[in-house]
């Protein structure tokens, strides 16, 4: 529920402070007196677009500031915008972006209106109406989506895009294939095909030398083995 409104240089409105109660509450007034720019003010608090001609003429910069209570909570919004510059936007006393007040303040008003946002066209909306209403305990989604995001955190962290992950995928299926394949059932097998390795490799080079004594030997003019 918004308890308190501040509107200050904004439009027509110089300064403005509403204290607002339970049940319903209007405000009246002839035209041009500002009615509108209250419900704008309230759009600004939801992160609506600000425009510098908003600000009063004359002034620095436009303020407005709400005070909504629900349940045991309470929540301070503010929005600040200059007459040129960047706005600046408050939530609770500490600048925040303003996302943050447009995620807020979607569960703390709903503006109706013939252009004007409903959040019951919202299918999120609808969902936590229903579960409301049914009694649904969504702590184990809420864990499984915290679960989901996590695990989609770790997996672009290990870069690739879905293709490339794809392929990895299959290359790492064919070399699992072929270990299986290996039937390799003798825990030191590697340490045995490793021996056998150094062996032949040294087979091929006693192989080599002995060609090349026999090349030296045979192989002159007049052969060596002739002189013997």
């Amino acid at each position: 529920m918004l308890a308190e409104l501040r509107v200050s240089q904004l439009g027509v409105i110089d300064e403005l402070q509403l204290q607002l109660g339970p049940g319903l509450i209007a405000l009246t007034g002839e035209t041009g007196a500002g009615k509108t720019l209250v419900v704008e003010a309230l759009e600004l608090l939801l992160g609506g677009r600000a425009e510098p001609a908003m600000v009063r003429a004359g002034a620095a910069e436009a303020l407005v500031e709400g005070r909504f209570v629900r349940g045991d909570e309470e929540h301070v919004l503010c929005r600040v915008l200059p007459a040129s510059g960047r706005g600046r936007s408050y939530l609770d006393g500490r600048m925040a972006p303003l996302a943050a007040l447009a995620e807020l303040g979607t569960d703390l008003v709903d503006l109706y209106g013939q252009h004007a946002h409903q959040s019951l066209l919202r299918p999120a909306a609808q969902r936590a109406a229903l579960d409301r209403f049914a009694g649904v305990d969504l702590g184990e989604v809420r864990e499984l989506r915290r679960r989901i995001s996590f695990l989609d955190a770790r997996l672009g962290a290990l870069g690739g895009d879905e293709r490339e992950r794809a392929r990895q995928l299959d290359l790492l299926g064919f070399q699992l294939a072929e270990i299986d394949a290996a039937s390799i059932a003798d825990p030191a097998e590697e340490d045995r095909l490793r021996a056998e390795e150094e062996r032949l490799a040294g087979a091929a080079a006693l192989r080599a030398a002995a060609e090349a004594a026999h090349s030296a030997i045979a192989g002159g003019e007049p052969a060596a083995v002739d002189l013997l």
